[in-house]
């Protein structure tokens, strides 16, 4: 069974820094793409940050370029967004989302590709 746990959100100033991570069960990294999305109020949900099984390949929302990097542990089966240069517009719920790779990394980078949700992590950007 697939589960997913993002940690990490909070409450950080503008230009501050936070890292979420999302700890996977039932699945090893090694056979699953892995997608960070955010879904702020009354908006959709949109991809911020996708990685790949292999190679790996990255995927960034050209929002959070440059200031977002996502990265894997496989021995402790975790993926990581570090994000850095926070504004207020990045608060939002932050989801993690696994599915076995069946493209590009930046075509799978949307809502419908993924299948598997953790229950998100609140980021707020606020003074």
């Amino acid at each position: 069974q697939v589960q997913l746990v993002e940690s990490g959100g909070g409450l950080v100033q503008p230009g501050g820094s936070l890292r979420l991570s999302c700890a996977a069960s039932g699945f090893t990294l090694d056979y699953y793409a892995i997608g960070w999305f955010r879904q702020a109020p009354g908006k959709e949900r949109e991809g911020v940050s996708c990685i790949t099984n292999s190679d790996p390949s990255t995927y960034y929302a050209d929002s959070v370029k440059g200031r977002f990097t996502i990265s894997r542990d496989i021995a402790k089966n975790t993926v990581y967004l570090q994000m850095n240069s926070l504004k207020p517009e990045d608060t939002a719920v932050y989801y993690c989302a696994a599915e076995p790779p069946r493209t590009t990394v930046q075509a799978m980078c949307v809502k419908a590709y993924f299948a598997s949700w953790g229950q998100g992590t609140q980021v707020t950007v606020s003074s």
